[in-house]
């Protein structure tokens, strides 16, 4: 038997394992749903912004959802390669489901059979930079909320989109003309009158209880923003016992004031408009009446009066209406406060409101003067005890000077409308803080007294 060559020969004991050859190692780790904010329990799959075969960095944005309060983007909490989309648009998914599936470790070649393996522990994996993070106590099933043409949702701005849910117009049966394939508002509305034109098909008698839409019904589910503000408005309607008042306000001098303001070099680049000094006057009024930034405890049986206010500016957008609020409010200057007014606007109108800036508003101003309204009987938002709706400014004849100097002259003139919680703010209370944000806006002076 010929010889082994020395440098062949295993020196090994005789009961000694044999060699193995070293092996590559992957894991397959499942992204969970988190809760973004607020215990929120489900979101929609909006656009997923990452494919199967693509390789992805920590903190890298895979994903837009739409959860009852905004639209929200996720990073990725690995880095890898995607195996699996568990999710696909369109689609509702309960917090602590999984969503995507990534490859991590040496070998990020992952079979999509493995994605739906529990992911191993490790501590270097592990997610951290998401709150909620995990599978909830009692996880339910996913659920579609309705039938998407194709996989990839159809790509066009949010008005866009209203616009299509209003005509009942699909848009994933909308040729877009927009560049990357963007739906334009043009190509919405010629889809629109296309199935005017077009004979309506016939109807059929339902088969079941179940309602059908009728000719020329067209029906829009309630979901996302639309669905979470009318559960809490129906929840603040019947909890707080409401009360609201009226007053019809001069802002000529205000107006004036604020001519004088933008004319300063420090406001040359700020958008200081009517709504910024009637926050300002309300602020301010509010000094004299804190119970109105206070919240009704009823489980604690308490009433509690935060450090700070927090106010909330209602803003209507395509997904329906939400209140975020600026932090600190009354520590703001009067730059600072317009400054962040409008960036809390352009950032709700866009759908990109954070979940923690709608929360821990302690009071709100509604601005319904936008729409041409004159004044309204604004609802509570859950967990408030005031808010102030501002009405549109209108040019109207007004009663000037006492006495012999008594005289009429057109003027700016708007109504406001003040809605507090009967149970913390008495009427007197409720009185003075709507009496004295409408003398500061009469007469600017009166913040100095």
């Amino acid at each position: 038997m010929p010889a082994t060559p020395a440098s062949l020969t295993d020196h090994r004991p005789p009961n000694f394992p044999p060699r193995r050859t070293p092996v590559t190692t992957q894991t397959v780790q499942q992204f969970l749903l988190p809760d973004v904010g607020e215990g929120l329990t489900e979101a929609e799959i909006v656009t997923w912004r990452v494919a199967a075969g693509d390789t992805v960095e920590v903190n890298q944005i895979i994903v837009e959802i739409e959860t009852a309060k905004s639209l929200v983007e996720l990073p990725s909490p690995y880095s890898g390669t995607v195996v699996e989309l568990c999710s696909q648009q369109g689609e509702t998914v309960a917090v602590g489901a999984p969503i995507i599936a990534i490859a991590t470790g040496h070998d990020a070649s992952a079979r999509s059979e493995n994605a739906t393996a529990p992911a191993a522990e490790s501590d270097t994996d592990e997610p951290k930079l998401l709150v909620g993070y995990g599978a909830r106590e009692e996880d339910t099933p996913r659920r579609r909320r309705r039938d998407h043409v194709g996989t990839a949702r159809p790509r066009a701005k949010p008005p866009v989109r209203k616009l299509a849910e209003v005509l009942g117009v699909d848009l994933a049966t909308v040729p877009p003309s927009g560049d990357d394939g963007v739906v334009l508002r043009t190509d919405v509305l010629a889809a629109a009158q296309t199935r005017e034109a077009s004979p309506a098909p016939a109807v059929e008698p339902p088969a079941s209880d179940m309602a059908k839409p009728a000719v020329g019904e067209t029906r829009i589910p309630i979901k996302g923003v639309r669905k979470h503000t009318a559960a809490a408005m129906v929840a603040s309607a019947f909890t707080a016992p409401h009360v609201t008042e009226f007053v019809t306000v001069d802002m000529t001098a205000t107006l004036e004031l604020r001519d004088r303001v933008l004319a300063r070099r420090e406001f040359r680049k700020t958008k200081a408009t009517p709504l910024t000094f009637v926050a300002r006057a309300y602020l301010h009024a509010l000094r004299r009446t804190p119970m109105a930034n206070a919240r009704w405890d009823e489980k604690a049986q308490e009433i509690v009066l935060p450090a700070q206010v927090n106010l909330g500016i209602a803003a209507a957008t395509p997904r329906g209406l939400v209140v975020p609020n600026i932090k600190a409010a009354d520590r703001l200057s009067l730059r600072e406060l317009a400054d962040a007014i409008n960036q809390l606007a352009q950032t709700a109108r866009a759908g990109h409101t954070a979940p923690e800036a709608m929360a821990g508003g302690t009071t709100t101003i509604s601005n319904v003067g936008v729409f041409g309204v004159d004044t309204g009987t604004p609802i509570l938002n859950p967990g408030e005890t005031a808010i102030l709706a501002v009405g549109a400014m209108r040019r109207t004849p007004w009663v000037v000077g006492t006495g012999g100097d008594e005289r009429i002259e057109p003027r700016s003139v708007l109504q406001l409308a003040l809605s507090f919680d009967h149970r913390v703010l008495d009427g007197q209370e409720g009185s003075q803080l709507l009496a004295d944000t409408a003398a500061i806006l009469t007469d600017p002076t009166e913040a100095f007294l």
